[in-house]
């Protein structure tokens, strides 16, 4: 099995998230992540999919999603050639006794994370960042009673300028 990240640029049109993933649906495709947001075009929108499988239909997952009517390009986010992302937002149950702890934990040049919310028992932080740094930071933290996780998928560029996708929105 294999994994590979695609970046898609779409038409921003009422239901294509929605065709996208039923194409992985009716095809039995595994999508073990999907992020979706604006780009600096209001009529399209960046999708980043990644996804296992086998080599040939990983192959066959990129050929069918170029096909369907609403995208644009798709381009294999590739590890040497592209940045990756995710956030994450956990919150931990943590005693006052505790906080300084945690503090100095989300301070870690290793982490850099950011407590967003501290509630009488609990605290909310945020991290940034590859997705073993999001698995190893939860497991970090693991110690204290983790109350609630979310995480954004990933999100990725390509490194420089060479390989930059333009697309003119058909709407606008």
């Amino acid at each position: 099995m294999q994994k590979k990240a695609f970046q898609l640029l779409v038409e921003n049109n009422s239901g294509v998230l929605s065709r996208i993933s039923g194409l992985f649906s009716r095809r039995g495709y595994n999508i073990e992540s999907i992020t979706a947001g604006s780009t600096s075009n209001p009529g399209i929108t960046r999708i980043t999919i990644v996804a296992t499988g086998e080599p040939d239909i990983l192959e066959q997952i990129e050929k069918q999603v170029a096909k369907l009517v609403d995208v644009l390009s798709i381009v294999e986010l590739r590890g040497e050639e592209s940045v990756y992302r995710e956030l994450l937002m956990i919150k931990i149950r943590v005693l006052p006794e505790q906080r300084a702890a945690v503090v100095a934990l989300t301070e870690t040049d290793v982490f850099r994370a950011n407590i967003i919310d501290v509630g009488p028992d609990s605290m909310i932080i945020e991290l940034t960042g590859t997705q073993n740094k999001v698995d190893d930071f939860i497991a970090l933290v693991d110690c204290y009673e983790i109350l609630e996780i979310a995480r954004t998928g990933i999100a990725g560029l390509t490194r420089g300028t060479d390989k930059i996708v333009r697309v003119e929105s058909k709407q606008f």
